[in-house]
């Protein structure tokens, strides 16, 4: 039974799931108007067709015979959150990807990028100018954030009140579809991020129906969504319908699952591994492979362990602890979460299991915090150095190239990129992009875009303390086109060294058996004291890497007696390829001699086994 309205043929179905109504009729508005009553099956569902209409039709669900409401499971809402309907036909569109299979999670490069602000025209369809591009530097899958319908042209998305409709002023449903099949005509894979755990405040029609919501927990967008307590059954039923709808119609290749910790459900099936299971179902209809990522700060390995063991049957998992660990090593920062962060051997820590607490202390919760993710594979942690909320939840959006050196930026990308995790790339990171992604809105409703610009002053007074500096208004439309990327700064200065960087890392990580094998069984790594040098190898079959990252302002001079035969160098930062100061590290080494190293602050440096090099040439 499918939810919302299904046309097909000139024929709309319509089904409603709305148990405490005792009325309820499908309210046509355009081109004709029309009302026609649904009728009530045992479950709460009200259903009915209607013969001879067309795609665009606009219509109202009308509860009680007196309150008209937009279509919760709406697949369009041309005229915002406050309008009608629309009917949509998802058959008329021209596929051209029935070959495309998708990319292998353990394979993926993920590129984050905001719609809005990824262009200056902030449509989909502008988008796919920029995918051989984003091909070139070496990305394969890009995530997209939130395009649920919200209210107005500018938000993050996180404050979508319609979870079936695409965003209208993105170019809706057809402009989602065409991007879609762009990325797969280009090679690319397309994640979307979706949000089960809240709605947002404006044009949140569900609260009119009495169920979908529950005050037995509190999240921090409000009441929590009704997962496990009395009439859930037709929730779980709205959003594990949502997952299917989304990879089904859209030939999405898989979902960024928003925030699972916000997700409480307490019954015997937990709905993420519900989720699962009908994404499972859709993999042997469809005979491919689709993903669910979850963003999560439990560091429970249960979201991704199989169900065979107790887990939910969630692909992968978000680790914030690698970007807590990796940013807090590079800034110095120790405000807010990042209290529990800032040695190097926590990163070291987290190449070698995938989170930094395992069940450790956490100062900053003030409690034990995480699991040991034992049997879980690497392919199943996704890492960053920068995304959406760590960059945007700052009071100025300041980005990692606002607050660490040009240097620091290389060896932020190769800590990233050399990592044994599916890596992860915010818009703009892989040029150095200097504009700041800051939170914005365009609410309607004067109290509540009050209460916005409350909050987040509220917030940077407990996170972000910035002397002399205000909070930059979330309403003003200013504040979300300085969030805009200047892409042209690719192509300038340090701007195309980065770029050529991180090209050059995403060629290595493809190529290279020992850092193309995700596998953090094969990976060695410690900590050089005194001096700040993380040393890491990796290795597969007769493919090995050497790394020495240096995160301390010194030159450091380094022995290393833990290598045998000859290696290549194949990386050097320091390189004036690739815009440093120049290097005086040899371009082979001889284990046996175990020659004295200089490396320089704050950069990495990647010699692989000559044996090995010899192989691949």
């Amino acid at each position: 039974m499918h939810i919302g309205s299904q046309y097909s043929s000139n024929t709309c179905n319509f089904s409603l799931w709305a148990p405490l109504a005792g009325k309820v009729a499908v309210h046509l508005v355009e081109p004709l108007e029309k009302v026609i009553p649904l009728e009530k099956d045992e479950r709460g569902y009200w259903q009915g067709s209607i013969a001879d209409i067309k795609p665009g039709s606009l219509y109202y669900y009308q509860l009680d015979g007196e309150r008209d409401t937009a279509d919760p499971a709406a697949h369009s809402q041309p005229n915002g959150v406050h309008g009608a309907t629309e009917i949509i036909d998802h058959h008329s569109f021209k596929w051209n990807d029935d070959q495309w299979q998708g990319v292998p999670l353990s394979d993926m490069v993920i590129y984050e990028l905001h719609v809005g602000t990824f262009t200056e025209e902030g449509t989909f369809e502008s988008i796919i100018s920029r995918l051989l591009e984003l091909k070139d530097l070496g990305v394969n899958t890009i995530e997209i954030m939130p395009v649920a319908q919200f209210p107005g042209s500018r938000n993050w998305g996180y404050d979508g009140v319609f979870p079936y409709a695409v965003q209208n002023s993105y170019g809706g449903v057809d402009g989602l579809k065409k991007l879609v099949d762009a990325c797969h005509q280009a090679g690319i894979s397309v994640v979307l991020d979706v949000v089960y755990n809240h709605l947002g405040p404006e044009g949140n029609y569900l609260w009119g129906f009495g169920t979908y919501f529950t005050d037995n927990y509190k999240t921090p967008w409000g009441s929590a969504v009704n997962f496990d307590g009395a009439y859930s059954d037709g929730v779980r039923d709205y959003f594990v319908q949502n997952v299917v709808y989304w990879l089904e119609n859209y030939h999405l290749d898989g979902l960024r699952l928003d925030a699972v910790h916000a997700i409480y459900d307490f019954g015997a099936k937990h709905i993420l591994a519900e989720m699962a299971e009908a994404v499972a179902e859709l993999e042997r209809r469809k005979n491919r492979q689709f993903y669910l990522i979850a963003e999560s700060d439990l560091n429970d390995p249960r979201i991704i362990r199989s169900p065979e063991v107790g887990g939910y049957g969630i692909d992968a998992q978000w680790s914030d602890d690698f970007h807590h660990a990796l940013h807090t090593v590079l800034t110095g920062e120790n405000n807010g979460y990042y209290e529990d962060f800032g040695s190097l051997e926590q990163l070291a820590k987290i190449y070698r299991q995938g989170f930094v607490y395992t069940w450790d202390y956490s100062p900053h919760r003030k409690r034990y915090h995480g699991g040991e993710p034992t049997g879980c594979a690497s392919s199943q942690f996704v890492v960053c150095a920068q995304n959406h909320d760590q960059v945007g939840n700052r009071m100025l959006g300041d980005r990692l190239s606002n607050l660490i050196s040009f240097e620091s930026l290389k060896l932020t990308a190769a800590a990233l990129l050399l990592s044994p995790y599916v890596p992860m790339l915010f818009m703009g990171e892989e040029y150095g992009e200097t504009a700041p992604f800051l939170y914005f809105v365009s609410h309607g409703d004067p109290d509540l875009i009050e209460a916005v610009r409350k909050g987040r002053k509220a917030e940077f007074a407990a996170f972000h303390e910035i002397d002399g500096q205000e909070a930059p208004d979330p309403q003003a439309e200013e504040t979300f086109k300085k969030s805009q990327l200047n892409w042209d700064k690719r192509k300038t200065g340090e701007h195309e060294k980065l770029w050529l960087f991180h090209q050059k890392l995403l060629q290595m990580r493809k190529n290279v058996p020992a850092l193309r094998n995700l596998d953090r069984n094969q990976l060695e790594v410690k900590v050089l004291k005194p001096e700040k040098v993380l040393w890491m190898q990796r290795h597969h079959q007769d493919s090995q890497i050497l790394c020495w990252l240096n995160f301390g302002s010194e030159a450091v001079k380094i022995t290393d007696n833990n290598k045998s035969g000859i290696w290549k160098k194949v990386l050097d930062s320091s390189a004036e390829t690739w815009g440093g100061k120049g290097s005086g590290l040899p371009e082979k080494l001889d284990g046996a001699k175990n020659p004295e190293l200089m490396i320089n602050p704050y950069s990495v440096v990647v010699y692989e086994n000559q044996r090995a090099v010899n192989s691949e040439q």
